[in-house]
């Protein structure tokens, strides 16, 4: 089953192509990488699909439910409302800055959505949320504030508030980026043992051997564009398109 499909995805920002044609499949279960350099449109592709920005053509379907799809005029029309709802629950992201509240402590930032949007009790808000803070190993963390701890433990708090709303598929926008290599492995053992539960993934990251590891396929962007994909050993270790070639040399 097709969790997300995207086809002939367009975006640009000030009259410059950031998306230029992206189709792509995602299935139910896998773990899908999103590879290449700065710049090359992968955040930009991932906000589209978390409707985080409007496209400028192309369809999008999530779960079985037309997002946004492109008539034959190129007009672009999005879903009516409850559609979109059904779609942002079904997709959860994780940013690369944590986005928490920092008003609110641990406990709060896990359990607000689930109340307001999900309709649960204070109560079984609070038990998912302390069920996922001990998965996460900082149950204990639950009365503390964002400032009062560390990035690794701020990006775990995000991962279990976006897994508490229970979304068929999870979305890491370079999870590690704003962490110092000591704290990097933190996350990355979560996110491990996510694709072992066989969530279903699209984690975009600088971490070449991460994304080798522990992906299903692997998709390397530049210029807007998908260069090439394939299986993780195939792709990291006999690229076929020298642009490929060319970037992975920097991680050898």
């Amino acid at each position: 089953m097709h969790i997300i499909s995207v086809e002939n995805l367009e975006k640009g920002f000030d009259g410059l192509g950031v998306l230029k044609g992206i189709s792509f499949t995602l299935q139910k279960g896998e773990v899908l990488s999103i590879i290449g350099p700065s710049g090359s449109g992968k955040s930009t592709m991932l906000r589209c699909i978390n409707q985080l920005e409007t496209i400028d053509g192309g369809s999008i379907s999530v779960c079985g439910d037309t997002m946004v799809t492109t008539n034959s005029q190129h007009m672009v029309q999005y879903a009516g409302k409850d559609t979109l709802k059904n779609v942002r629950l079904h997709c959860g992201m994780v940013f690369q800055n944590f986005n928490l509240f920092p008003h609110m402590n641990v406990l709060k930032n896990i359990t607000e959505a689930q109340v307001f949007v999900l309709k649960k009790s204070k109560q079984e808000a609070e038990e998912t949320a302390r069920n996922l803070l001990k998965k996460m190993g900082l149950e204990e963390k639950a009365l503390a504030y964002p400032c009062q701890l560390s990035g690794g433990q701020q990006q775990r708090v995000s991962i279990a508030r976006a897994l508490a709303l229970k979304p068929e598929v999870l979305c890491f926008d370079e999870p590690t980026s704003a962490l110092d290599p000591e704290l990097t492995g933190e996350i990355l053992n979560v996110i491990k043992s996510l694709a072992q539960e066989k969530m279903t993934m699209i984690v975009v990251t600088h971490e070449m051997a991460f994304a080798r590891d522990i992906s299903d396929r692997v998709i390397f962007m530049d210029d807007g564009q998908i260069v090439e994909e394939g299986k993780p050993l195939d792709l990291f270790n006999n690229p076929q398109n020298p642009r490929t070639k060319k970037f992975l040399n920097h991680f050898a």
